[in-house]
């Protein structure tokens, strides 16, 4: 075992007992192999599937997993009108199992994340029976504020740029704290507790994954 992954595994177990006393469910596994089909193996056949924008989703193998599964996809990118889109998003808040990365975990098992329209964060809060997230070891910060300031510096520019929004960070690759039309920081949701046990699993992985 390198260092990395030694620190990795190590940090991880602090992450999870964090998560526990939040009621949420913590994992964690060396590669995005091992996640993807540990996930897989937990999903009951006939299971309804949704996911939010995720760059870690792809990274890890999760989306071709899910694509190439026999579970119902509720997937918004097949809509071919706004309005199709618009009932597909509402439909996802009646998945069986919602599937995200978070922006930023607190070493205290704190999950910080930032949305523009919201339709991401809204699922995490409330609506699909379970919803189960990814994130590379990279997203691990040590309390809120450093978890904010992760996602302001780290996630938020690369994210505009991928999107291929015109914000001030996207210009300069610095938050500005905006409010242009295009920002993706319009909400801002901490989950410090989950009242619903069994209901949010986060699989930690010992890679470096999503913004």
């Amino acid at each position: 075992m390198t260092p990395m992954e030694q620190y990795y595994e190590t940090m991880a177990s602090t992450v999870i007992k964090g998560l526990e006393k939040r009621q949420i469910e913590g994992y964690y596994c060396k590669t995005s192999k091992e996640a993807v089909e540990k996930i897989m193996g937990m999903i009951p056949e006939g299971s309804s599937v949704a996911w939010g924008g995720s760059t870690t989703l792809t990274q890890t193998g999760m989306m071709d997993a899910l694509k190439s599964s026999s579970l119902k996809l509720i997937d918004r990118s097949s809509a071919s009108s706004p309005e199709e889109k618009k009932a597909l998003e509402r439909e996802s808040f009646g998945a069986n199992y919602y599937f995200m990365s978070t922006n930023a975990i607190t070493t205290d098992g704190e999950l910080v994340n930032i949305d523009g329209n919201g339709n991401r964060v809204a699922a995490l809060v409330y609506g699909p029976d379970h919803v189960v997230i990814l994130a590379g070891m990279n997203k691990v910060a040590a309390d809120v504020e450093a978890a904010i300031k992760r996602v302001h510096t780290n996630a938020a520019p690369p994210n505009t740029m991928r999107l291929g929004l015109r914000t001030p960070c996207s210009q300069t690759g610095i938050c500005k704290d905006c409010t242009s039309p295009d920002c993706i920081c319009a909400h801002m949701v901490v989950t410090r507790f989950n009242r619903l046990q069994g209901r949010i699993k986060v699989f930690l992985i010992g890679e470096e994954l999503g913004f």
